[in-house]
């Protein structure tokens, strides 16, 4: 799903964009280059420096289990969705998700690949991610604070996770695969924008897009929106449809906010794009369709982008 940061090019007023240079992860003396420009996850690419021994992972991951409260369920709730939300022990929380996902439970492999792709970025070098908060604290710039923030609540949510796990665009497409398989119309619609579609016809496409407008699925909506920004300009296959520039991308994710996506100010959604991106609102009490309009349409903008949510809207009431 591509929820990580792929904004950049109509966000041209965050500054904290600029301090993304300075946030380098510690891997053999390389920093790590992440491209978020088309998947949730993108390829990482790490010096081979040497890793922890595999016992000390162990022994970390045993003391970390040590201080989580032992009042996590062992279950999943009946909405699998909604504890990624929170404060959940996104570690714990995976682990119950495998389970069920062994067991054939499509929307938690789903979720799996969410945790996964939330978690990436921290897990490659959990060491260095924390220096990095340390610097990015450093420079006392007021653009940074809300980045660090953001960072820091990854880091909470994700510890346990470690680079041995191989967090990744390929685990991340892996795990898509296996749930879209076993009909799970958000993994579908992620390895679209991904770029790595079931099939590759017109038909499929313009099907696969369908299928999500009639769902009234708020995550697959959400999953195919960077598929239906720019990237599907002069694709006949989409022709009609809410497609082919950026007031489209934007307005796929809109359209996910409002039938029920969580984007409220503390979502993952937000988490994410400021945390992974550098993407973020300087105004802690924004949602995600505030934070739209407020940094990334103009006034005349705005009334096109309503109408284009408004027809997602529509079209899936239809159904």
């Amino acid at each position: 799903m591509a929820l990580a940061p792929t904004l950049k090019t109509w966000l041209l007023v965050v500054p904290a964009l600029a301090l993304l240079g300075v946030v380098g992860y510690r891997a053999g003396g390389r920093a790590l280059q992440a491209d978020h420009a088309s998947a949730a996850v993108s390829e990482l690419q790490v010096g081979t420096g040497s890793a922890a021994p595999l016992q000390a992972q162990q022994l970390a991951r045993q003391l970390l289990a040590s201080e989580r409260s032992t009042a996590v369920p062992s279950g999943l709730p009946l909405d699998i969705r909604a504890d990624i939300e929170g404060d959940t022990d996104l570690f714990a929380y995976a682990q119950r998700l495998r389970l069920q996902a062994a067991n054939g439970n499509a929307e938690a492999g789903w979720m799996v690949s969410r945790v996964y792709d939330y978690c990436a970025i921290y897990a490659m070098d959990p060491g260095g991610y924390q220096l990095d908060n340390n610097a990015l604290t450093g420079l006392g710039m007021n653009a940074s604070s809300p980045m660090v923030q953001a960072r820091e609540r990854v880091a909470r949510r994700c510890a346990g996770f470690v680079s041995s796990d191989g967090l990744g665009r390929s685990l991340i497409v892996t795990q898509r695969v296996l749930a879209a398989r076993a009909g799970n119309l958000a993994a579908e619609a992620a390895l679209f924008a991904d770029g790595q579609p079931l099939k590759d016809t017109p038909e499929y496409r313009r099907g696969l897009v369908e299928r999500v407008m009639d769902s009234r699925d708020p995550e697959a909506y959400m999953a195919i929106s960077t598929a239906m920004g720019q990237r599907a300009s002069g694709d006949g296959a989409l022709q009609g449809l809410v497609a082919g520039d950026q007031f489209s991308e934007l307005a796929w994710r809109l359209a996910a906010c409002e039938l029920g996506m969580a984007c409220g100010p503390d979502s993952v959604l937000m988490n994410n794009f400021c945390a992974n991106g550098g993407i973020c609102s300087q105004d802690g009490g924004q949602d995600f369709a505030t934070f739209v309009y407020d940094a990334a349409v103009s006034r005349q903008g705005a009334g096109k982008m309503k109408t284009l949510v408004e027809q997602l809207i529509k079209r899936s009431d239809r159904s």
